[in-house]
């Protein structure tokens, strides 16, 4: 008895530290959050950067998670920014997946098709970790 007491207590101690260490060596995920306002906001002109989004930017290694998509335009709150007519969020897997994301020739050519009807760009790029069980 005593024995499968000692060998669960073992158990247990090196299930928990492996948990407890696990954190500190699996590196954050990395959200790109990306805001654009558009000189044209017409609709067929949103859509056309909703559409540029997925075409250019989602087919990338090291995404976790992709969405493009025009601002709720039914959400006027207080606490609401409107300064944007579309969103895209990436998740990477990490900041090293990010940073060689931003030199692909997709990226830089989604940037040269569409950067003109841009009048704002405003980037928020922060850590996401890893989901927690």
């Amino acid at each position: 008895m005593r024995a499968i007491l000692a060998t669960g207590a073992l158990l247990l101690t090196a299930c928990a530290t492996s948990v407890a260490e696990s954190p500190s060596t699996t590196e954050p995920m990395l959200t790109h959050s990306v805001f654009f306002d558009l000189k044209n906001d017409d609709a067929a002109s949103i859509q056309a950067l909703v559409d540029g989004c997925y075409e250019y930017l989602a087919p990338h290694d090291g995404i976790v998670y992709f969405s493009a998509g025009s601002r709720h335009v039914d959400y006027q709150r207080d606490v609401n920014d409107l300064a944007f007519d579309v969103a895209l969020t990436i998740v990477f897997e990490n900041t090293a997946a990010q940073d060689a994301y931003q030199v692909t020739e997709p990226h830089l050519q989604f940037i040269e098709e569409f950067n003109e009807n841009w009048a704002s760009v405003r980037v928020f790029d922060s850590f996401a970790p890893a989901p927690t069980k």
